[in-house]
């Protein structure tokens, strides 16, 4: 059975992504990473508290087949371009480097729909360097899903987020990729990529998703 570590298992789609994990028989163990505690409690579950700049606290973990990366803030939260860069580039480079460096063969992380290094929107070039800087790290393979926007329960969605999400629902299969993703589907086909990786490096768009599942 697999080893897999996942880092982000208390956000939308991590949460989501970790149930499934500890449901998978294909997955004997699974070491969830984080800067807090989760409540949810399993026998194939390992929690350890990490300050993601610094990989010490990786070195006593059983080597991992796959890491699994759902890191994310949004600027809001994160309050300054240097905050988010630190998060959503720094903390997903780290966990990436400390996973290969025990063993992993595969890397699968959530980034975002239009992400492109070479973007004038700074969300969608961080999360274009990213992707970049993980496929070169060195993994035999490497996934890259980019969601549009999440369709999953979100304790702390606003008014507006809550209204457009009801509109790009209406629009349907007129929206094309970017239709809401739904986080069942991501996080199932994050999981499927995780069994089975092929070699190379991926990018997983929405409309490609399903496909997976």
């Amino acid at each position: 059975m697999a080893t897999a570590w996942l880092a982000g298992g208390s956000g939308l789609v991590g949460g989501v992504l970790l149930r499934r994990l500890l449901q998978d028989e294909f997955f004997g163990k699974v070491v969830s990473a984080g800067r807090r505690t989760l409540s949810q409690e399993h026998p194939k579950l390992i929690q350890v508290l990490v300050d993601f700049q610094n990989s010490i606290a990786f070195d006593a973990l059983d080597a991992p087949d796959v890491a699994l990366c759902c890191l994310g803030t949004t600027m809001r939260k994160a309050g300054s371009r240097e905050a988010f860069r630190k998060v959503d580039f720094g903390a997903v480079l780290a966990f990436a480097q400390a996973a290969l460096g025990k063993g992993a063969r595969a890397f699968v992380h959530v980034s975002a729909l239009g992400a492109n290094p070479g973007s004038r929107i700074f969300y969608s070039s961080v999360k274009g360097q990213i992707e970049e800087a993980v496929a070169r790290l060195g993994y035999t393979s490497v996934y890259a899903f980019r969601p549009s926007m999440l369709d999953g329960v979100r304790e702390e969605r606003r008014l507006g987020e809550r209204i457009g999400l009801a509109m790009m629902r209406a629009g349907g299969p007129l929206l094309g990729k970017y239709r809401p993703t739904s986080v069942e589907a991501l996080a199932q086909a994050m999981m499927l990529a995780a069994k089975s990786p092929a070699p190379g490096s991926h990018v997983v768009e929405p409309d490609s998703m399903g496909v997976m599942t």
